[in-house]
């Protein structure tokens, strides 16, 4: 794994984490730096030096940092944003499993994992803190917002390496369940295996020559009905973790998976319809089961999605 950031000075407020902003210049007044930082750009002079006068943009140990104050280069600044305005996702978060070190959710499609852009009460992470009152609950991994499915919490700073450690070392046996049209000249099982690259400038992940990097099974689980509308049901199996892999690989097998606004194309108005509080068309994929040998007890550990794709 890279190197962790360092965590915030500033507590959660509202399960919401301080916002970090790096400056990219150096011996500027703060305030004059602070106002034109991107991350910032929905905070005004006024909301600045107010929070600046309630002493709540401090340095990274914590020290208030008064406006006139010299920038340093790469030095990051905490702060407390004020919550956008949201759409309200209509669906329950059930929680599948809570003991003292995680808690195991059933997350649904269109929720977020954790706050990013204009998704931030709205979101598994923000949910889980309130519910539980405890602003030391973190992801052990992630979900995109598209995708539903089990997900996995950490309780306590103490045990939240070693869960993400079975990730990030790949010690998690991932089943997903996708819904998906049939083409009658595929043979299944399939192993797709290439290299995938994502931008961060690109909603899109994209094939690139290279060594390989991502690998997936697909299986076909049944077979397309009247009662589906002509979709079938598919078990993925991804070996690697690489953004949107199993929608870019199921795309290039020519079975897009139903719902998906960017793969094989991007399809702007079903991308916008949850945007716009229309959640009647998810992506039919869901994280169907997460299986592991727990690193503290060592026993194997197995959750399980309720949700169907089909």
């Amino acid at each position: 794994m890279g190197r962790r950031r360092r965590s915030s000075p500033l507590p959660p407020r509202h399960g919401v984490d301080a916002t970090r902003v790096v400056l990219r210049t150096s011996d500027e007044p703060m305030i004059d730096a602070l106002r034109r930082a991107p991350a910032l750009s929905d905070v005004d002079e006024a909301g600045l030096l107010a929070r600046f006068a309630a002493r709540e943009i401090v340095d990274s140990s914590g020290s208030p940092i008064d406006p006139t104050t010299a920038t340093t280069a790469g030095a990051p600044i905490y702060l407390y944003r004020d919550l956008p305005e949201e759409i309200a996702i209509p669906f329950e978060l059930p929680v599948l499993h809570a003991d003292e070190d995680i808690i195991v959710v059933d997350k649904p499609h269109f929720l977020s994992t954790m706050p990013r852009g204009v998704h931030v009460v709205e979101t598994a992470l923000v949910r889980l803190r309130r519910e539980f009152g405890s602003d030391l609950i973190s992801p052990a991994h992630r979900l995109d917002r598209l995708t539903a499915g089990v997900l996995l919490f950490t309780r306590r700073p103490q045990v939240r390496r070693d869960y993400q450690n079975l990730f990030a070392d790949r010690r998690v046996d991932k089943e997903y369940r996708a819904a998906a049209p049939v083409r009658a000249d595929l043979r299944l099982p399939a192993d797709v295996a290439n290299r995938i690259l994502k931008d961060s400038s690109d909603l899109r992940a994209r094939v690139v020559d290279g060594e390989i990097n991502a690998r997936s099974r697909v299986e076909l689980i049944d077979g397309p009905s009247e009662a589906t509308g002509g979709l079938a049901e598919y078990r993925l199996t991804p070996h690697t973790g690489r953004t949107h892999q199993l929608r870019l690989h199921m795309a290039e097998l020519g079975i897009p998976i139903d719902g998906d606004p960017l793969y094989p194309v991007v399809c702007p108005e079903l991308a916008a319809l949850s945007e716009s509080g229309d959640f009647t068309r998810p992506l039919r994929l869901v994280a169907h089961r997460l299986e592991f040998d727990d690193p503290l007890s060592g026993r194997r550990r197995v959750f399980r999605s309720t949700r169907s794709v089909v």
